[in-house]
Parts: structure tokens; C-alpha cells; sequence
């Protein structure tokens, strides 16, 4: 599964924001200070808390290199996969900006 190209730049912002050092691997420590966890609609009902639902989107990566940080790759796959499951571009957008405060 694979990013249509019109999303790759959104998807390659956010992973940008993360990857100070270039090194194409994130720590989940920063995804987590700027994951808006506030907006997850379980979050907002009351199912479960911020922590919950970060942890709960962290595994989702999968970490095969068992090395406790998201590369570009675990990345990808993972946006592919949420990607493929909204169907208009702007909205995709807008999502991944809001996520990710870009």
C-alpha cells in the first residue's frame, strides 16, 4: 500500500517536524508532545484518556527493527493505511494538520 502522491507532502511535513536530526527516525517521546491527543473522539467522550489514546496510536507503528522509534518507513506504512481509509484529499489534509498542529 502506498501514499498517493497528492498526500506525500502533508504525510513528509509531519515526519519533518519530528526528524531534527535528519537520521529518518522519530522518538515517541516527540510525537507525543505534539500529538493532539484532545481531539480523539474518545478522548473527547470520555473513553479513554490523552495518554490512552497516544499509546493506542503508537501501536499502530510497527516497530520491526524493535528499536522503540518510528523510521520513515514504519511511517509510511502506517499513513498508507489511514490514508486509504479517507477518501477526500483535503480532508486527509486537514487531519494530518490538526494531529500534528503543522
Amino acid at each position: 500500500m502506498s501514499i498517493p502522491e497528492c498526500r506525500q507532502a502533508v504525510v513528509f511535513a509531519a515526519f519533518a517536524k519530528f526528524d531534527h536530526d535528519g537520521s529518518g527516525s522519530v522518538c515517541a517521546s516527540d510525537l507525543k508532545a505534539s500529538f493532539a491527543a484532545n481531539i480523539h473522539p474518545k478522548v473527547i467522550s470520555g473513553e479513554c484518556s490523552e495518554d490512552e489514546a497516544f499509546l493506542d496510536f503508537l501501536s499502530h507503528f510497527h516497530d520491526n527493527n524493535q528499536n522503540g522509534r518510528v523510521d520513515w518507513n514504519e511511517w509510511c506504512d502506517h499513513f498508507a493505511e489511514v490514508s486509504s481509509r479517507v477518501e477526500s484529499d483535503l480532508h486527509f489534509e486537514q487531519l494530518m494538520c490538526q494531529l500534528w498542529k503543522l
